[in-house]
């Protein structure tokens, strides 16, 4: 057997709870083993988390409406890719001055191999587009002003 293996299966058992771990290879065999020392009951202090504990929900969060002198502004609600149609062959979906209303999408998000479609939450004309289409985008970050 590689001694490799065997280091990756020292740190396997050192990393869990396991007391013992025999592994069976054709004709080699590996048998780990350690010493479980009794101890006296430990006492569990709880710590306060030095940051924030961030929801594990995926749907954002509802943001307050964010007005410019130019108008509303569109933010992202992912990491991702920025595009402004559905294929490059295709219109944009939104363009400067077309008006749109709340739940018109505005441009597709790709994150992690899947395309989110980004809905208005405003109603009005679109003044600026604030991205380059296939820009990698951040979350919260400024797209559109729709006024």
């Amino acid at each position: 057997m590689d001694i490799r293996k065997i280091k990756k299966l020292i740190e396997l058992l050192e990393s869990s709870s396991l007391t013992e771990l025999e592994i069976v290879e054709g004709e080699e065999s590996v048998k780990l083993s350690r010493q479980v020392q009794a101890s006296a009951p430990t006492t569990v202090t709880a710590v306060a988390p030095a940051a924030p504990v961030v929801p594990t929900s995926t749907a954002p969060e509802p943001r307050p409406a964010v007005a410019s002198e130019d108008g509303n502004i569109q933010r992202s609600p992912m990491v991702g890719t920025f595009y402004t149609a559905s294929s490059p062959e295709a219109e944009p979906f939104v363009k400067v001055g077309q008006k749109v209303k709340v739940g018109d999408t505005l441009c597709i998000v790709e994150a992690m191999k899947m395309f989110n479609q980004i809905e208005s939450e405003f109603e009005g004309t679109v003044t600026k587009v604030l991205v380059e289409n296939g820009q990698p985008i951040e979350f919260d970050e400024p797209l559109y002003v729709i006024s």
